[in-house]
């Protein structure tokens, strides 16, 4: 009995649950299994289209510099000013600086900005250029032993094109991070997307190769006899070419006799693979923090909402971003003695926030009608200057200072001193 049970099996299909990043079925699939690491990763399109939101919207924003002394005003005459919004370097406009730097740091998790000082003349000290470097060539090191230095414990070795190595110190470079767990190093989402973002490749890669095969299905030809090695490439190779591709589309492929073909089940329009697909779209856009609309999802889209998610956009994924970035300069850029006089860079949210400037302004009227706040203290709000008189607070009923409200009640129960003036003299 038990002969027979294992003769039996020797026929029995035998039903194998398959994983989509098998290597093998992806290889059977004519799928390529490259790692999705770096700059790989943008091959795939959610990623791009991620990628691209986030930098985009990071480089078209203005970045300045501000002095806060007894209000704020805009630092046009500190020699960096320029350098921050309009060129960087020789090589870069500001707006294709911050591409590179935002590109960088989502898909590596780092960002790295040599900081190039004037070694001699009247502006020796002072910064003249900031230069972005390839992330795959920075290595960061911490010096736990103080060998280098016992005030810096981090420092980090460039390698340029012809293998030449280069210590830079802390102060030389700027180091913007994605999500870290350790606040050393960042980390990029692409890393924890790592499988997610091979197999929607894999999915895409599928379906444009069964778009380039006419959607024609995968199988297996059954030969009765035997063949040999160079045999079986020349009937593959011609029942490729007679069955692939478009223009073989719905045409009826002729076997020779002894041959018989059994397709196999592999149905692209399955509503479980569109929607896996769908999934899997959405998942990597939530890591990157990008919104559905933006990636033209607009099922459940209306303008309400959509003026709500720009705004969920800018507070909760380009605002810790945006400080990030503040923080990095500011501590980096500016001397000591110049952050004690109250200098920090910041960039202008106003082109995110363009759509909203009506209800700021609206808050601002009734801030400065009620009396709790000056008109200086909302301009310092949107990083304007002070004006001459605008620290005092006012109230409604003319807009007149706080101080003098009533003034006008306080002689004849309501009339003013020329109209008693003229009441008297009439008598």
């Amino acid at each position: 009995m038990e002969f027979w049970n294992r003769f039996k099996n020797l026929f029995k299909t035998k039903n194998e649950v398959v994983n989509i990043d098998n290597p093998a079925l992806l290889e059977w699939l004519g799928i390529e299994t490259n790692d999705l690491k770096g700059k790989n990763a943008l091959k795939q399109a959610t990623v791009y289209a991620c990628v691209k939101i986030l930098s985009d919207s990071i480089a078209k924003l203005p970045l300045k510099v501000y002095q806060e002394n007894e209000g704020i005003r805009k630092a046009k005459d500190h020699y960096i000013y320029p350098l921050l919004k309009l060129r960087p370097n020789p090589y870069m406009s500001a707006i294709d600086f911050w591409k590179c730097v935002e590109t960088q740091r989502n898909i590596y998790g780092n960002a790295y900005v040599w900081v190039e000082y004037a070694k001699r003349g009247k502006n020796a000290g002072k910064i003249i250029g900031l230069y972005p470097i390839d992330t795959t060539k920075v290595q960061m090191y911490v010096d736990e032993k103080g060998v280098i230095n016992s005030q810096n414990k981090i420092y980090y070795v460039v390698t340029d094109n012809l293998g030449n190595q280069y210590k830079v110190m802390p102060d030389e470079m700027l180091h913007f991070k994605g999500f870290t767990y350790d606040g050393i190093v960042g980390i990029s989402p692409i890393e924890y997307l790592k499988m997610l973002i091979e197999n929607a490749g894999s999915s895409t890669e599928f379906l444009n190769n069964s778009f380039k095969n006419g959607m024609q299905v995968k199988g297996i030809v059954h030969y009765i006899g035997d063949l040999n090695l160079e045999a079986e490439r020349k009937f593959r190779e011609k029942f490729e070419q007679m069955a692939n591709g478009l223009k073989n589309a719905n045409k009826v492929a002729l076997l020779p006799i002894g041959y018989r073909f059994e397709p196999i089940s592999l149905t692209m329009a399955d509503a479980q693979f569109i929607e896996n697909t769908q999934l899997t779209i959405k998942q990597i856009a939530t890591a990157f923090g990008i919104k559905n609309h933006q990636l033209n999802d607009l099922d459940r889209a209306t303008h309400t909402n959509i003026v709500e998610q720009q705004r969920e956009f800018y507070v909760d994924t380009l605002l810790p971003i945006l400080t990030m970035y503040e923080q990095e300069l500011t501590y980096k850029l500016f001397l000591q003695r110049e952050i004690e006089q109250g200098y920090y860079v910041k960039f202008n949210v106003d082109a995110i926030l363009r759509s909203d400037i009506k209800t700021r302004y609206e808050a601002y009227r009734v801030g400065i009608q009620s009396g709790f706040i000056t008109p200086n203290e909302a301009r310092a709000m949107e990083e304007k200057e002070p004006f001459e008189g605008g620290d005092k607070l006012l109230v409604n009923g003319n807009m007149i200072p706080v101080e003098m409200a009533g003034e006008q009640y306080k002689k004849g129960g309501g009339k003013d001193e020329k109209f008693l003036e003229s009441e008297q003299s009439s008598e």
